[in-house]
This record gives structure tokens, sequence and C-alpha cells, in this order.
């Protein structure tokens, strides 16, 4: 990937579990803390899929509505936004991680660049209520940008997430709130993740199955990352079909 199209810089603060979160050494604590500090290697992955899918000509970013859910660094919406996105929403469970970490990068790295200006929001919140407040949410800005806009909102165009399949029990809502908020028939979703995670029973292959399973919507491997580092890794695109 080009230094140009990739860096973003990670502004240091108060962003570890202990002095957030009071927890110590951990990753995810169940209900409280869902890993949103970490830098995990999925964010990364996305990154590089979503610049090799520009570069090949298959992804617009420009004038696009993006929305990453468990966004933590916020990095593949950072990215969408260098790129032309013109509205770009945040997501992930913590408050805590928006504001000290998700926030201070989108300042760093969006709001410094002269060149861009998304629409930015920040959510949070459980992926089985958080609906009701981005469709608003994303209602209220296009009106600002829109003027054609009428009452119903047809979706985001892109929506993003990595490293978010971890946990079994939570795959349905989060399959659920997509096809809530994605624009129907043209949106598409990127999701990074773990093939397996071990521990915690989820993983990208179930969460393909549960969407082919569904039927509504059909799933293509992008790009499978095998570098030792962790379990493998893997990067998919849903659509409708």
């Amino acid at each position: 990937m080009a230094e140009e199209k990739s860096s973003t810089t990670n502004p240091k603060g108060r962003v570890n579990t202990s002095d957030v979160f009071g927890v110590t050494n951990s990753d995810l604590v169940p209900g409280k803390y869902e890993g949103g500090l970490k830098l995990w290697e999925g964010s990364l992955d996305l990154v590089k899929t979503l610049y090799s899918e520009v570069e090949k000509g298959r992804l617009v970013l420009k004038g696009k509505r993006v929305l990453e859910l468990g966004c933590g660094h916020g990095l593949p919406g950072i990215f969408t936004g260098r790129e032309g996105a013109t509205l770009i929403h945040f997501q992930d469970f913590n408050a805590e991680v928006l504001k000290y970490l998700t926030i201070p990068n989108v300042k760093e790295n969006l709001m410094k660049d002269t060149s861009v200006s998304p629409f930015v929001r920040f959510f949070a919140g459980d992926w089985s209520e958080i609906h009701k407040l981005l469709l608003s949410g994303n209602i209220d800005q296009q009106k600002e940008t829109d003027e054609t806009l009428g009452s119903e909102y047809d979706g985001y165009d892109l929506i993003l997430m990595a490293e978010t399949v971890y946990a079994l029990s939570s795959l349905s809502n989060l399959y659920v709130l997509i096809k809530k908020c994605l624009h129907y028939p043209r949106g598409v979703v990127y999701m990074a993740g773990k093939k397996h995670y071990f521990g915690v029973g989820g993983g990208t292959r179930q969460f393909v199955h549960l969407v082919e399973e569904d039927g509504a919507m059909e799933a293509c491997l992008l790009a499978e990352v095998a570098d030792g580092s962790s379990n493998v890794r893997e990067v998919w695109k849903f659509s409708f079909k």
C-alpha cells in the first residue's frame, strides 16, 4: 500500500483499560468493555483491502455514506473520509472508547486536513438498539447536504466492520442491524476478522454461514491473511442479491 494513502496517526492519551475501565490486561469484559482500545489486526487488514479495491476500480468512495461498526481506532472509517466519503458514522459499544480514542484519531486525521470535509458523528450503544440513533442521525445530516431527500432514509452505501464477529451470541443482532441500515439494493458491507475466535465461539465463517442461511445477501472472500501473528484472518464483502 502506498504510504500517502495508508498513514494515519494514533494520538497518545488516556487509552488503556486500567485508566478508562478499571480493568487490567484484558481485551474483553462482556457487557462492560468490548476491546475497543486495542488496535486489532483486522482493522489494518480492512484498510489494506479497501485501498486495493479503490486502486483496482472496484470501489468508489467519493460521495459515499459510511458506517463503521465497532470502530475502536476508526482507521477504516478515516480511510474512507480521506478518499472522499461525504458522511461517516463511527459506532462503538463504549462511549469511553469514542471519547478517548476514536474522536482524537478522527480529529487528527480528518479534521486537520482541509482537502476533505466529511460530516462525521459518533454513536455509542448496543447493536440491538443503536439502529434508532443511526438512522435518525443520518437523516438529519443528509438533509443538510441533499435538498432532494424525502422523509424516507435509504441507508448507508458502505458498512465497515473489523473484528466484530468474535462472539457467537452477538452475530444475529449484528446481521439484523446491517440489514436495517444498509442501502438497498446497492449497499455493500466489508468485514475483516479472524476465521475462528477460540474460546468465544465466533468467527468470520460463522457470520458467513448466518448470511448464507438467511439468503438475502451474497458473500465474497476478498483476502486471507496467514502471517503467523494471529489465527488466520479474512476479509469478506457482502451485497444484496
